[in-house]
């Protein structure tokens, strides 16, 4: 997808659901877009206190410095990835979205250049790679799995790659991204 038409998957003003805070934790991830290619994810490291080994975007908790859910995306980001925040172009956000284990995220959308330079910290990040937007687009995924998981039966997405297992929060802010991106394809 070109940069134009990802633009208009999220115009100026662009509504989504910001849900009441409560007790939970408030965190923020960049889901970062590269025109032509995909969605940049990571491969958390397995030292991480929080999901290891899991596949997510670069993100993590809001601190009472971040100005705002975007500013504490971009400065993860910087972190997790050595993503320079000048690089990238703020598009919005998606609906919040809250998970078992006490996260409250906010999804900031965004565009980072094509060929962008990333050097994932090693201490935080096994791994750097990106979900084409092929896959993204392709009406027949995500997949629903089934497991048996805690107190019982549990239903959760899963997105198709030969390496990776991407599923939680992750899967469903993609399928959200998916189903917005295909609006406009």
């Amino acid at each position: 997808m070109k940069a134009q038409t990802l633009r208009q998957a999220f115009p100026q003003g662009f509504a989504y659901k910001n849900l009441e805070l409560g007790r939970l934790r408030a965190a923020a991830v960049l889901v970062a877009m590269e025109p032509c290619k995909g969605v940049w994810l990571t491969r958390r490291s397995t030292r991480m206190p929080a999901h290891p080994g899991q596949v997510s975007f670069p993100g993590g908790k809001i601190e009472p410095f971040d100005a705002s859910p975007e500013d504490a995306s971009l400065r993860e980001a910087r972190e997790e990835v050595g993503l320079n925040p000048t690089q990238v172009e703020i598009l919005g956000r998606m609906d919040d979205y809250v998970i078992g284990s006490g996260f409250h995220i906010a999804p900031v959308v965004a565009l980072v250049p094509e060929k962008v330079p990333l050097l994932p910290a090693t201490d935080e990040v096994e791994e750097l790679f990106v979900l084409p937007f092929s896959v993204l687009l392709n009406p027949e995924y995500p997949i629903r799995r089934k497991a048996f998981w805690q107190s019982g039966l549990r239903q959760f997405w899963v997105w198709p790659h030969e390496d990776h297992v991407i599923w939680g929060a992750t899967a469903e802010i993609l399928r959200r991204l998916a189903l917005r991106l295909r609006e406009v394809a």
